[in-house]
């Protein structure tokens, strides 16, 4: 078989892993918790451990379609109530939010619906807010039959929809929600002008210093670096954020440090074998890729015997 066709689609498959198990990080209610404190007004004056009691049933990974007549068709004990979990698009595939689940507001009756998504870049071929506002929108629609009925629009849910977009050039965090303009008289308009709420939360390559300012930033920085080994991780996690390490957890930030090794991993190996096949020296690869020229040789060689 062709290496490069090989290693392709082995790095694709762990690139893939990599998401999966980057959102079922996200999804544990106490990793949610933090997040609901620093971007949900209601929860600002709590502590995590307290928030984490108001998320109901199981948060949605990789489930609820964001497709028009799919997002709210089915039924799902333990689960999100009415939302769809199995759905493709013809020609588009299927598109699913990362994770979705409700959350009771401390009046005991109301509730929000939060989508959370992850980023690992910037994308090329759209604008991050168009993508998060039609996200807002599908979990205000596809409340429709499933959490009103007919025109009882006034029992409609406010709706999050959070962005974690990594690989930024600065830490950020900026709120987007509907505002009013007066132009013309002072007529006070009833409604949840709340209901729409978009959150986009930018993460820097570095790990943030210590400080209030950036205690979500740099949970969620540690959670996701590569350069931080699965002790550094869970040792932030554990002391800073007192976030217990359930076996679930632990495991969870293992896989993705290992998953995150090996897509380093395929990608210095496909850098060494062009590099070779472009006539550079082994001299000037191992200053490109940082290793040891016996190392190179060892890989250099065992791509040569996959082709033979």
């Amino acid at each position: 078989m062709n290496t490069e066709i090989t290693n392709a689609v082995t790095a694709a498959k762990d690139r893939a892993q990599y998401d999966e198990n980057a959102k079922r990080i996200l999804g544990h209610k106490s990793i949610l918790a933090h997040i609901l404190v620093n971007t949900v007004e209601e929860f600002k004056t709590m502590v995590p451990e307290e928030v984490e009691e108001y998320i109901e049933g199981e948060p949605q990974i990789s489930a609820v379609s964001v497709e028009p007549g799919l997002t709210n068709s089915g039924k799902h004990q333990d689960r999100i109530r009415g939302f769809n979990s199995e759905n493709t698009e013809v020609n588009e595939g299927t598109v699913r939010f990362d994770i979705v689940f409700y959350v009771r507001m401390k009046d005991g009756i109301s509730q929000i619906i939060v989508n959370i998504e992850a980023q690992k870049d910037t994308p090329k071929e759209y604008h991050i807010l168009n993508r998060a506002i039609f996200y807002a929108c599908r979990l205000v629609s596809s409340q429709k039959e499933r959490d009103f009925a007919n025109t009882n629009y006034d029992d409609i849910r406010c709706v999050y929809t959070i962005w974690i977009c990594m690989n930024m050039q600065e830490d950020s965090l900026d709120y987007y929600h509907l505002i009013n303009k007066k132009v013309l008289g002072d007529c006070k308009w009833d409604g949840k002008q709340d209901m729409l709420n978009i959150v986009l939360i930018g993460l820097a390559k570095e790990l943030p210093e210590q400080d209030e300012k950036h205690e979500l930033h740099r949970l969620l920085s540690a959670l996701f670096s590569k350069k931080l080994t699965q002790n550094e991780k869970l040792d932030i996690i554990e002391k800073e954020y007192n976030i217990p390490l359930e076996d679930n957890l632990r495991e969870d930030v293992s896989v993705m440090c290992n998953l995150s090794q090996g897509i380093v991993d395929d990608k210095k190996v496909e850098i060494i074998m062009n590099m070779y096949e472009n006539k550079f020296s082994l001299e000037q690869i191992s200053l490109a890729t940082k290793k040891s020229i016996a190392e190179i040789e060892r890989i250099i060689d065992a791509n040569k015997a996959m082709e033979d």
